[in-house]
């Protein structure tokens, strides 16, 4: 049975061993309750200091990593079936300042797996079929009439990604608080030959999910940052998480720095509009971020087909490196590890793991189990390069669920 289609398992009334085992072992109040006066951040708080059990196994987790990658902080919760097992905050958001598990930090690519959804979802309302090209709604997008949604979510259009293109990393350091336009953006990739024929092959590109949040406006005839509230954010409950069209973060924030320009500096506060499409640049808090890995997770929104189309849209035996496209780019999708519908199904999980500027966080989702593991980090002076945050997320799956790794994709 391929590994993409273990992850759809039906829902039980039996209580799995581990959650058993946490029933026993964490005795903590719950962090994830809403606040009565519904205020900002309220309703995500620290665990009680665990004593024993898997708690006190994560707590240990995060604080070795933090001492061995010289991270600021770190803020970890994790769940089963949506019961909190631990949240903990370790480290300072600035000098003198504790980082503190209802801070704010950026979504990233999250909300790329959010879009995914939304796509499935507008298939399951009768409203589009993932076949449909592009240029149905976006007429003058080069090569939109090659294009399908499907690609578009799947990533496998042949665009090249602008992030990486010559000469952008040099103007994004260069200004950080530029702002980009959908429009600039796209232009870069769709300006340059495409690595493929679209559907043929498998590369990621930023350029993609830009032009599908634009497409998913046209669709519904609604602002994406609407629409994604609408049709995730509020039916999952995220009330933390929010698109800011400004670089702006609404408080608590967790502050980032990085010495990714030669100097350890804030970079709070640089401007993210490059990283995704206008309406889909979020930022969240750790507990939304656990809520979040568990409802696209496990599909909850979405019918049966659409829930598969989510683990594996066609994009499984795709990714192989070719005369215009480097084995570094076209990386190769198997059942073992590749990429969804706006998600990463690493063996038997459901991930995300966004980076940008001293920010890195993850989430993974283990259906078998149905516990959800989310983790945020921030850099500090000597931190390594790398997602600090996955690494984590790996070692608590590794120490939860050991027979369930979580691997690396290409």
């Amino acid at each position: 049975m391929r590994p993409a289609r273990r992850t759809s398992l039906p829902r039980t009334a039996a209580v799995t061993a581990l959650t058993a085992c946490l029933a026993l072992a964490s005795p903590f109040t719950a962090a994830g309750s809403a606040a009565p006066d519904g205020g900002r951040g309220s309703h995500c708080v620290s665990s009680r200091p665990p004593q024993r059990g898997p708690a006190l196994d994560v707590l240990r987790i995060a604080e070795q990593a933090q001492a061995d990658m010289d991270l600021k902080s770190v803020i970890v919760r994790v769940t089963v079936d949506g019961r909190e097992v631990v949240t903990a905050a370790l480290g300072e958001s600035m000098t003198g300042v504790p980082a503190e598990p209802a801070m704010h930090f950026r979504n990233g690519n999250i909300a790329i797996s959010y879009m995914g959804t939304v796509l499935l979802r507008l298939v399951d309302q009768g409203k589009v079929r993932l076949d449909d090209p592009v240029s149905r709604w976006l007429p003058d997008l080069p090569h939109g009439k090659r294009i399908t949604l499907r690609m578009l979510g799947s990533s496998t259009t042949g665009l090249i990604d602008y992030v990486t293109s010559p000469g952008f990393a040099g103007k994004v350091y260069a200004d950080p608080f530029r702002q980009w336009t959908a429009k600039e953006l796209v232009a870069i990739s769709t300006g340059r030959k495409l690595l493929y024929k679209p559907g043929t092959n498998w590369s990621y590109s930023h350029a993609n999910f830009v032009i599908l949040g634009a497409a998913l406006e046209k669709i519904t005839g609604t602002r994406l940052d609407v629409l994604l509230q609408r049709e995730v954010l509020g039916p999952l409950g995220l009330k933390e998480t929010a698109n800011s069209f400004t670089p702006d973060i609404p408080g608590p924030v967790l502050h980032a720095f990085t010495a990714e320009r030669g100097t350890y500096e804030e970079s709070s506060f640089w401007n993210p509009s490059w990283t995704t499409a206008p309406g889909a640049v979020q930022t969240t808090d750790i507990c939304d971020l656990a809520r979040g890995a568990a409802g696209i997770g496990s599909g909850e929104l979405l019918s049966r087909s659409s829930y598969e189309e989510l683990l594996d849209p066609g994009t499984v035996g795709l990714g192989r490196a070719t005369a215009t496209c480097p084995a570094t780019v076209c990386l190769p999708n198997t059942e073992e590890t590749h990429y969804g519908m706006g998600v990463l199904v690493l063996g038997d999980w459901l991930a995300q793991h966004p980076l940008f500027f001293g920010y890195t966080a993850s989430q993974a989702y283990l259906p078998a189990k149905r516990l959800a593991i989310a983790v945020s980090t921030t850099k500090g002076p000597d931190t390594p390069d790398g997602h600090t945050a996955h690494l984590i997320t790996q070692q608590i799956a590794e120490e939860l669920a050991p027979g369930h790794p979580i691997p690396d994709f290409g």
